[in-house]
C-alpha cells in the first residue's frame, strides 16, 4: 500500500512539473522560437532564386551567400 502511495505521488509531481515547464515555455517563449540561428523567423515563404527564378528557402539563400 506504501508503494502505491509513492508511485502516486511521484506521479503527481512529474505531471505538475511538466505542465509548469510547458505554461513557463508557452508564456515566456524564448528568442530562439521564432527565428533561426542566422535570423530568419520560422515559416517565412520561399523566395526566388536570384539566377534561375525557382523558389529556394531563405535559410538555403543565406548559406548560399555565407558559402556553407
Amino acid at each position: 500500500m506504501l508503494f502505491m502511495r509513492i508511485t502516486q505521488f511521484y506521479v503527481l509531481i512529474v505531471s505538475v512539473v511538466s505542465v509548469v515547464a510547458l505554461v513557463y515555455i508557452y508564456a515566456y517563449a524564448p528568442k530562439s522560437m521564432f527565428v533561426s540561428r542566422d535570423g530568419v523567423p520560422h515559416f517565412t515563404p520561399r523566395v526566388a532564386h536570384p539566377e534561375t527564378g525557382k523558389p529556394l528557402s531563405v535559410g538555403e539563400l543565406i548559406r548560399h551567400y555565407r558559402g556553407d
